[in-house]
This record gives C-alpha cells, structure tokens and sequence, in this order.
C-alpha cells in the first residue's frame, strides 16, 4: 500500500512539473511568432529586440530549472499574480460608481452575481479574503505580516461599504496597492540572492557534465530530466484544444447571428444545427488546426512529439500481438518522429502558405507511413524467421505473424492505388511508389523464406540445398533493393536541383549514399565473396561416398544427423556434411572439432592420414581395404563420436558426465584468439 501512494505520487509530481514547464514553451512560441515591424526606428527596434531576448532567455532558464527551483519559483510567481489580481479588484471596485450595474453585467451575458449590493460587497471582500491568505500562505510570511498584508487588500472594501467619496475610494486603493506592491519587491529582493544561487547551480552543473561527459550526455540527461517530449506533446494538445474551441464557438456564433438575421429555421431544426457540425465545416476546422500545427519550429517538435507517443503505443501493440520481446524493435517511438522532423525541416514546413503547408503535411505523412511500414516489417521478419527455423506447430503461433504480413502487402498496393487515382506523376508519388513496391518486395521475400524453412521442417530428409535457395531468393530481393535505392538517389538529386533545393536535403542524399547504397553493396560483395570462398573450400576437401559412410555408421558432429549421401573430411581428419561445414566456414576457417584450419594446401593433404571424428587414423588405402572387407580391420572406425579422449594438459580437467564437445565449442572463440 505504501508503495503504491509512493508510486502515485511521484507520477502526481511528475505531472505537476510537465505542467509547470509548458508556460515557458507557449512564451518563447509567442515570442518567435509576434509581428515584427521595422519601420519603428532603431530606438524601437533595439527595445523589442531586447525585450524578445529577455522573454526568451527568462523562459528557458525556467524551462531549465530543477523540479525543486521550479516549484519555488511558481509559488512566488503565483504569490505576485494573487496580488497583482487583488490590487485589479480594488481599484475596479473603487473606479465604478454604478457598482451594482458594472458587476450585474457578466461577461458572455451569465447572470451570476446577486443583485442585492450588501450581498454583492460580502462575496468581494470573501474573494479578497481568500487572495489575501493565498499570498500570504506562498509567500511564507510571519504572523504580524500576514495580518498587515491582509488588512492592507481588505482596506478599499472597507471604504466602499462606509460610502467614502469617489476620489478618495481611488486614493485609498492606489496607496493599498502601491503598499502591496513595495511589500512584494521587497520579498522578491530577499529573495534574490536564492534565485541567483539557483541560476549559478545550474550553469556549475551544466558545465561539470559538459566537461566531464560532453555534449551529447548533457543534452540526453536534460532532454530526460526536464522530459521535454511530454512538455511539446501537452503544448501542442493543448494549443490544437484551444483553438478547436475557438474555433468551434466562433462557428457556432455565426451560424447564430446568421439565424437571427434570417428570422430562424423554419423547420425547427436550428438547435440541432447549432451544435451539430457538417462534414464540409469540421474539415475546414481539422485542416486549419493541422495547418496552425506546425507553423513555426516549436508546433513541429509538439506534433512529432504527438507522433511518437502514437507510434511507441503503436509499436508496442504489433509486438504483442506477434508475440515478439526484441528491445530493439521497441524503438518505433523514437525513429517515426525523428524522421516527421527531418522531412519538416528538409521541405521547410513550417514556412510554406497554409494551402501549400497542408498539402505538404500529407505528402510527408504518406512517406512517414511507408517508413513506418518498412519499420514493422523489420519487426515481424525475425518472428517468421524463428517460428519456420524451429519448426514451431503452433498455428496460433504463425497466424499473427501472416496476418500483419498480409497487411504489410496489402496496405503499400492500396496506398499506391489510391495515391495514382488522385495525383500525377510527379517526384514524390514516384518515391511513394518505390517505397511501397519495395515494401512488397521484402514481404515476398521474408514469406518465401519462411516457406522454404516450413517445407524443410515438414521434410524427414536432409534438405542441402535449402542454404543455397534461401540465399538465391534473400540475393535476389537485396539486388533488387539496391538497384532502387540507386533509383530513389537519382530522384532525390533531381528534386534538389530543379524542385526544391536545400542543404538539410543534401546531407540526407549523402546518408542515403553511404547507408543505402555503399554500406549495402560493400556487405553485399562481402558475403558473395564469404559464400564463394566456403564452396572453394568445401571443393577442394576429399568426400566419403557408398559403402564408406555405412561402415563407419557416425553422425556429423555438427548437426549430429547421419550421413545419407556423402560427407567431406577435413585435413585435420574429422568429417561432416558439406552444407554444415559450409556454414561453419562462414563464420572462421577452423575445423569444429580441434579448431585447425580447414583450407590447406594439396601435397600436405595428401600426405595426411585419413581419421574418422573419435580421433583412430588409417591411411586413404586402408580404408579402401577395410571398407572391401566389411570393416573388420579397424574397430576404432565404429566408434560414436561422444568416445573422443582428450588430453588433460591441453583441454583442462573435465568430469566424465560432462558434455565436453560442447564446452569446447562455446569457447572457439578464445582457441581462435590463440
């Protein structure tokens, strides 16, 4: 129980905080969006220009401040704008002498206050009362100051219920509010030297990481002590809230007026029309909220902060219901903004027109889903993977994993179709269409893998091609994926040189060349060279055919089957199949079993003794001989491979019950270093 109130409050803290720093980010957004005129003289202009870096540099030492010095510093903040309201209030109450009238008319047009004036003047003296102790209370202030700084606001109320003249009602407020306002500058200015201590705090902690962490750990641990993506993620809620609200009254308001002008609706049906929008009006009024969404930097940050919790959320759903525990693939939530971001700032979204800015916004979200949809892909090929290698039966196992692949087909042809039905040709459908057929390239791909493993699992026979077909088909797709990656670089050069040039463009043209295109040939051109080194290998290896594999009546020590049709021997004298030991090879050039090399030349091989995988030798010919006379010479041939003895000073003391082969094997790596 206790736990779980620990566990409350801290989420109710961390809330607060996020809460708390969102001010700071709609001040320094108001700021850079404020209308800047030059015509008003130097004088003017270095004043707001003062002004705007003072906003801006008071708002992110807020934005940075500790959790502690942030609650410190609203409550002062709230304790100045107590007093700040109550002076308001007493010199409005004061200033009026129609006071019943001034405060009978409500804004909006609500009735709510009493029309008796005794009753009118209690319930301001009570709100006058509650500022009074709540300016008190946050400043912290001693028993005799508190009773003064209370007396001091309740004063005016006194004078307008005894019916003191106008002027001097005034006068009494004005000296009631100047007291209040000596007394909070004198509190601030105590206060002073912590906010100057806090600020230094702050510049001391900051360049203690920078030095001893550098910059790239200072920015991750602010990013994360302020939690900066929740604090864009409420901002941008809650200015889209605002507005749509805005939005919607003004809506409505006009369809009133627009009602009273023309006398009504004749049908009776204005009232459900008042509250009920069309289809033509709420996707005017979506399309200006996601217009004004990203109409300066900090909206765009708020809106990939929005994008990222919907594609963590959705991310983590695809993984569940695959049924997948890579944390790897949990990183949707951070690859989908950050590429919404560089798509913004390489096609400058934030300062197109509101028509161009929209359709902008779609086209880069339609890129952002192909992106997304490659990244599920990359989720779910592992998953169809491992179920076909291990040969899962479970068909509640597979059928998730087939279903999101299906989708994943299904979802790049339908976007295609319905992109080519309302668009032309242009640079971007057509980099919308690649991303898409490459899409369902690799699906094919993936699920024609994952066929080949379900026949092989299904087959009772070694199958030793299948290496070869799944390297055929997972060739042919990366080939493929190549040639349009080549493809996607042409479209992008031609977009920057005749469309819309930028440098963020370049350096992203640059990353495509290197990642997609030379990184993918280079480990391409490596593995055909791996594969066609292993098979030169395996060649130049002698091979065990016919009646010699069914006398020696052994296993492959690497897969531990029999030996349907051949086996390949070592020059160190140890045999397995060709397609295990092809992809041993892959890996390192070192026998399984004694961790000598494999490739040697062919006088030293020939000159060898031929050995079986228990460690007995015979030459080449006895072996002809032994396998003429049934095997009777050598009884050391018929021996299973777990007989193998090793010595004691060169593999280490080792029990009788011990698996030894596979101990030597988990460590090759060591014997390999050697």
């Amino acid at each position: 129980m206790a736990s779980t109130q620990a566990r409350l409050g801290q989420q109710a803290l961390a809330v607060l905080d996020v809460t708390l720093r969102v001010p700071c980010i709609f001040i320094i957004d108001a700021i850079f969006n404020s209308y800047y005129d030059p015509g008003s003289g130097w004088a003017g202009t270095m004043g707001k220009v003062l002004v705007r870096v003072t906003g801006v540099l008071v708002s992110g030492m807020v934005l940075l401040l500790s959790q502690k010095a942030l609650f410190k510093f609203y409550t002062l903040f709230s304790a100045v704008l107590l007093g700040v309201v109550a002076v308001l209030i007493n010199y409005y109450a004061t200033s009026h002498i129609d006071f019943y009238s001034a405060y009978y008319k409500a804004a909006l047009g609500f009735r709510l206050l009493p029309r008796n004036g005794p009753t009118l003047w209690l319930g301001v003296a009570a709100v006058q009362l509650v500022f009074g102790v709540g300016y008190v209370v946050l400043l912290n202030l001693q028993s005799v100051f508190a009773a003064l700084v209370v007396l001091d606001i309740m004063i005016p109320l006194w004078g307008l219920m005894i019916e003191l003249p106008a002027d001097v009602r005034q006068l009494v407020a004005v000296f009631s509010g100047l007291a209040l306002a000596l007394h909070t500058a004198v509190c601030l200015a105590a206060r002073l030297k912590w906010f100057y201590y806090s600020c230094r705090y702050v510049y001391l902690l900051v360049r203690h990481m920078y030095r001893i962490y550098g910059l790239q750990l200072l920015l991750e641990d602010t990013w994360k002590r302020i939690r900066f993506p929740d604090v864009l993620r409420v901002f941008w809620l809650t200015r889209a809230t605002s507005q749509a609200l805005i939005l919607v009254y003004v809506v409505r308001a006009v369809r009133r007026e627009s009602g009273d002008a023309t006398g009504g609706v004749v049908d009776g049906s204005g009232d459900s029309q008042g509250y009920l929008l069309s289809w033509d009006v709420f996707w005017d009024l979506t399309s200006n909220l996601i217009i004004s969404g990203c109409d300066s930097t900090l909206t765009v940050l708020g809106m990939s902060a929005v994008i990222s919790s919907v594609a963590h959320y959705l991310g983590l759903s695809i993984l569940a219901f695959i049924g997948s525990t890579e944390e790897e693939d949990k990183r949707l939530g951070f690859v989908a903004p950050v590429l919404f971001f560089i798509l913004a700032l390489q096609t400058g979204l934030s300062s197109l027109d509101p028509e161009e800015r929209l359709v902008r916004l779609s086209r880069n979200m339609c890129l952002l889903l192909t992106a997304i949809l490659h990244f599920v892909h990359g989720m779910t090929d592992p998953v169809l993977m491992s179920l076909s290698a291990s040969h899962v039966p479970s068909v509640r196992r597979h059928l998730p994993v087939l279903l999101v692949s299906l989708a994943l087909f299904v979802l790049p042809v339908a976007l295609s179709y319905a992109l080519w039905h309302h668009y032309d040709l242009n640079t971007w459908l057509f980099a919308v269409t690649a991303f898409c057929v490459e899409l369902c390239l690799k699906v094919v791909v993936s699920l024609t893998v994952y066929g080949l493993f379900m026949v092989d699992g299904f087959s009772n026979v070694l199958w030793e091609k299948l290496d070869d077909y799944v390297y055929y088909v997972r060739s042919t797709g990366n080939i493929i994926e190549f040639l349009f990656g080549v493809i996607m670089f042409g479209n992008g050069a031609y977009t920057m040189m005749f469309e819309s040039g930028s440098k963020i463009r370049a350096c992203m043209m640059c990353l495509h060349a290197y990642f997609n295109i030379y990184l993918q040939a280079k480990n391409g051109w490596k593995t055909f060279i791996n594969r066609r080194t292993a098979v030169k290998k395996i060649n130049s290896l002698p091979e065990m055919r016919g009646d010699q594999l069914t006398d020696i009546e052994d296993v492959c020590a690497i897969c531990y089957q029999e030996f349907a049709t051949s086996a390949r021997i070592t020059p160190c004298h140890h045999y397995f199949h060709a397609l295990c030991l092809r992809k041993w090879l892959y890996i390192q050039d070192t026998c399984p079993m004694c961790h000598q090399r494999v490739y040697v030349e062919d006088e030293s091989r020939d000159r060898a003794a031929f050995s079986n995988n228990n460690g007995g030798y015979a030459a080449p010919q006895d072996l002809a001989a032994a396998a003429g006379a049934g095997g009777g010479a050598d009884d050391e041939l018929l021996e299973d491979n777990d007989s193998i003895e090793y010595d004691e000073d060169e593999w280490g003391t080792r029990s009788g019950n011990s698996p030894v082969e596979e101990d030597f094997i988990n460590d090759d790596t060591d014997s390999t270093e050697d």
